[in-house]
């Protein structure tokens, strides 16, 4: 009789920790907003867990990237709400890295910087900022 008890309680124990665990502290939120939900993986951290930028940097939003924190071509809100990129140059943030609205970006999907397409913000007739240099062509983009 002491083995079958003994095996009960382990059978117990085993299903009650076989339960869901809440190991990030969020409680009574709906499945759908976490996995496979409307969320917008760029402003809410992305499907790799290390959020769109990756190493858990914060995704910026206005007209500056966040000093020394953000990293080319990492993802942004630009201040007119569109989806951008972290670039060298394009507005007056001091140094810091521009967010630049993907409709005012030159890209080439030729030239690969920290692991996405090389980016820049446009200045006019096929001219390019590329930190406080204007280039005529992406191929002369200084890498960052």
């Amino acid at each position: 009789m002491q083995l079958h008890l003994a095996a009960l309680l382990l059978g117990v124990a085993g299903l009650g920790s076989a339960g869901v665990a809440d190991l990030e502290g969020v409680r009574h939120a709906a499945r759908q907003d976490y996995v496979g939900g409307s969320l917008d993986c760029a402003a809410y951290g992305g499907a790799n867990g290390g959020g769109a930028n990756g190493g858990n940097r914060p995704v910026p939003s206005g007209q500056c990237c966040v000093a020394r924190t953000s990293l080319n071509q990492d993802a942004c809100i630009a201040g007119n709400g569109q989806q951008g990129r972290c670039v060298p140059g394009g507005n007056n943030c001091g140094g810091t890295l521009s967010c630049v609205a993907q409709s005012n970006l030159g890209c080439t999907n030729t030239i690969q910087e920290r692991g996405k397409n090389l980016c820049r913000a446009r200045v006019g007739n096929n001219r390019y900022q590329d930190g406080t240099r204007v280039i005529t062509n992406l191929n002369q983009a200084q890498i960052y």
